[in-house]
């Protein structure tokens, strides 16, 4: 049986477990207990900022079960057969759930045709669907896909709230760490 990592073992669960992106979370909690969800949302930072993690967090608080939760890495599913794929499960409805959740990750590895043939559906999905698009590279991203999200720009963490993480991961593995 294979350990965990750390980076998976303490991966976030929860809005209240986020930390350094008070920002992005008070945002997005907002719109949940308002009932203004948007269609489209584009998460952008560098890596480890915590934007797929909140979007599966999103995703969950919106009451989607797990088999309405879609992810797609595409850096690896970035052609225009991918996003056809895609764009024809959008149409069928959520198992469970009032909505499914398409996480794209990596999304500004799309090619130019995929990027266009995706265009129209993120302007005009169904009522049940919620795109999240997730991108270390914003400026690798067309300018019509931009402007059709709510873009959140995730913060890189202090030194601070990073030496807090550490010091409670260790607290909690049982290892003694000097100052």
């Amino acid at each position: 049986m294979s350990e965990l990592s750390l980076y998976r073992k303490y991966r976030p669960k929860d809005f209240k477990e986020v930390v350094g992106q008070d920002h992005v979370v008070s945002v997005l909690e907002g719109a949940l207990k308002k009932g203004a969800v948007g269609h489209a949302y584009l998460f952008v930072g560098t890596r480890g900022t915590g934007k797929t993690s909140v979007a599966r967090i999103f995703s969950r608080n919106l009451g989607c079960a797990p088999e309405d939760i879609y992810e797609l890495d595409a850096a690896s599913n970035n052609g225009v057969d991918d996003i056809r794929e895609l764009t024809e499960g959008v149409h069928s409805l959520p198992f469970s759930s009032k909505f499914k959740v398409y996480i794209l990750d990596e999304v500004h590895m799309l090619s130019k045709s995929a990027a266009n043939a995706f265009l129209k559906t993120l302007e005009e999905p169904p009522k049940h669907v919620i795109f999240i698009l997730a991108t270390t590279d914003p400026e690798n991203l067309p300018e019509t896909i931009v402007s059709r999200c709510q873009v959140f720009t995730f913060k890189k963490p202090s030194e601070h709230i990073l030496k807090d993480v550490v010091i409670n991961i260790a607290k909690k593995e049982g290892i003694a760490l000097e100052p």
